[in-house]
Order: C-alpha cells, then structure tokens, then sequence
C-alpha cells in the first residue's frame, strides 16, 4: 500500500471503527497526519465532552511506528500557492484547512485518505476510495 496522507475525517472514521479505514492504514506503510489535521482534530476537542480521552487516544496514534505529522516548508509555500491559483482559476475553491493538506499531500506523493469531494479537483490528488 502507498503511504497515505489522512485527512480529519478518516481519522475520525478510524477512532469510529470503520473497517475500511482501519484495513487501508493497517496496509500503509506510512501514515502521514497533516498539521493542519491535527489542529482541527485539538479545537474539536477542545469543544467536546471527552477532550481529554481523545487527546490521549491521538498522542497514541502518532506515537505508532510509521505515523508523522506533516509540517509547512518554503516547498510546501510554493504548492500551496501553485494549487490555490488552478482552484482559483478553475473555479472550484476548497476551504483553507484543506488547501495546506492538498499541499502538503502533493509535496509528498502521498495518497489522500478522505472523504471530502472537493479533493477531486486536483488531478495531481491520489484519492483513495474505500467502500
């Protein structure tokens, strides 16, 4: 399996136990957590009932062997950029949390493990569909 980029949903979807989810990354042999996911996955907790107990369940996952966060570099500025102005031009923005994983994604040659649509508009996106 390629090395997977997972975006908040699917992670939730993890924590959720979705099979699928769980067969895809259980295959990877890298798993990349995009900073920006990681930030929504915290001010999601930081609202909810069960923050604590979901901090603990995250640090778990990114303690695995084979999980990293992702983080922003001068190429990633450059893709960003790059994917902004072919959404831009093409008509088809996608909200800015997304923007920097589409970046970080395509930086790294990852596959995208998502359910957002909006993903689709970026050809250079390998999206993986699961049922």
């Amino acid at each position: 399996m390629k090395n997977i980029c997972l975006d908040t949903d699917r992670y939730r979807d993890l924590c959720d136990g979705v099979p699928a989810v769980i067969a895809c990354l259980e295959r990877a042999t890298e798993i990349a957590v995009p900073f920006v996911v990681v930030a929504e996955l915290r001010a999601g907790f930081a609202v909810g009932t069960k923050g604590r107990s979901n901090e603990q369940v995250l640090q778990q996952f990114l303690r695995k062997p084979g999980v990293n966060i992702l983080w922003p570099t001068t190429a990633t500025f450059h893709c960003y950029a790059s994917v902004y102005r072919h959404l831009r031009f093409q008509g088809t923005p996608i909200p800015t949390n997304d923007l920097w994983i589409a970046a970080l994604t395509i930086e790294h040659s990852l596959a995208l493990l998502t359910r957002d649509a909006h993903f689709q508009h970026l050809p250079q996106i390998s999206i993986i569909a699961l049922k």
